[in-house]
């Protein structure tokens, strides 16, 4: 991928994050400024992972995001559609359950799990609104959604900043750290073209869910957004 397709075709995504796997946390980190792990422990409070809970963690990547709530005592499925990914994830947490999953296409059967969660990777499904389908359909009645992405910083002056530093400053910072810049590239495109937390959450609620509700963090940089299986 020569430069960010923000038609993200399924195979040059799974193949451009197959390609980042084994340093995708360390270069994450770098690139939020330290912020990943806080926005992890946010997402992961939105959860409220309890023993027995079933968890779907869709876009799980190397399974930073499932290892506490596996932690918690909850029943964990860790998916991605990356196999260098869940290779990582595999070879960096043994003791979680990866499977191969195609979020538009889940090979769950429905109403098996009473939250849904997915972050920083709904963004890089081809048909959100699929995606938010499907898992709908595999949570049960009365079950949770919970999405940490990338939105837009609520103050304009910082927003502005921001996405300056994504366009400008990100791009060159992936090309001194990283062997496959042009992920990063695409990372920063495809967040400067995501929906912003009112939007997102619409598109929640025509997938179906009810009771959207959204808390930013860093300023609205990410924002971690909640919906109930009615």
């Amino acid at each position: 991928m020569s430069r960010a397709n923000l038609d993200k075709d399924p195979d040059e995504v799974a193949a451009m994050f197959d390609g980042v796997a084994k340093r995708y946390d360390l270069i994450n980190d770098l690139l939020s400024l330290g912020r990943t792990k806080a926005w992890r422990r946010s997402t992961t409070a939105a959860i409220a992972p309890m023993p027995g809970m079933k968890i779907l963690d869709l876009a799980a990547g190397t399974g930073s995001s499932s290892a506490p709530l596996a932690k918690a005592g909850a029943d964990v499925i860790a998916s991605d559609f990356s196999e260098g990914m869940l290779a990582a994830g595999r070879a960096r947490h043994p003791e979680l359950t990866f499977t191969k999953a195609d979020a538009l296409n889940l090979p769950f059967e429905a109403e098996r799990f009473d939250v849904v969660t997915i972050s920083f990777g709904l963004r890089n499904t081809s048909d959100p609104k699929k995606a938010l389908g499907e898992a709908l359909r595999v949570t049960k009645s009365g079950g949770r959604l919970v999405i940490a992405e990338f939105s837009h910083p609520t103050w304009r002056p910082f927003r502005l900043l921001y996405m300056n530093y994504l366009m400008k400053a990100l791009p060159k910072i992936a090309r001194l750290t990283s062997s496959n810049p042009d992920a990063y590239i695409y990372l920063a495109q495809s967040i400067q073209s995501w929906p912003d937390q009112g939007a997102l959450a619409q598109i929640a609620t025509e997938s179906g869910w009810t009771g959207l509700t959204w808390k930013n963090l860093t300023g609205g940089v990410v924002a971690v957004h909640s919906g109930i299986k009615a």
